[in-house]
């Protein structure tokens, strides 16, 4: 897909939905001997996920695990949309949009994997991350240059701003013109 079309895509939006394991993580899964669960978030993605917000574009998560470490980042994230232990991820994504009523074409979705297909498939932008599975970038219209887990999220959110204009005035609260 030309990029000028996914520019288009991406001036729309006005939902952003993460996958998490190997998108706002690298995919680890790291468990510890008492079965406590741990994951690496990269800081970069936090700041652009909140840049974003401050949009006025809204976060999701929805993802196949369920994890205090997920509830704990998200909500420092200050991220209310938070659907854990989803494995029918189109079935939450239908049900979250019905709570948001959104047109699909408003929804961009970051997945990596093939669990995430069937909601890609739906919404008007859909994005694998660098290192995603292949038949899930076949099905994306967009690729990110980074991992997940590695600035792929906010890889994803500098390009929606960029779409939507509003690049400037947020890096200008750091000085930057």
């Amino acid at each position: 897909m030309i990029m000028n079309t996914i520019f288009e895509k991406a001036a729309l939006i006005r939902l952003v939905v993460f996958d998490v394991d190997g998108v706002l993580t690298d995919g680890s899964i790291y468990l510890g001997s008492d079965g406590e669960e741990y994951k690496a978030f990269h800081a970069h993605d936090g700041l652009g996920i909140t840049m974003l917000q401050s949009t006025g574009v809204d976060i999701a998560i929805i993802t196949a695990r369920t994890s205090t470490v997920v509830t704990h980042r998200m909500a420092s994230l200050g991220i209310e949309h938070v659907l854990q232990g989803r494995t029918d991820k189109l079935t939450a994504f239908k049900e979250l949009n019905k709570k948001l009523q959104l047109n699909y074409q408003q929804v961009a979705y970051v997945g990596d994997d093939l669990i995430d297909v069937p909601v890609m498939l739906q919404v008007g932008l859909a994005i694998a991350v660098a290192n995603a599975n292949a038949l899930t970038v076949k099905h994306a219209h967009w690729q990110t240059q980074a991992s997940g887990g590695q600035g792929a999220a906010r890889e994803v959110c500098e390009f929606i701003m960029q779409a939507q204009g509003t690049w400037s005035e947020q890096i200008s609260r750091y000085g930057i013109k």
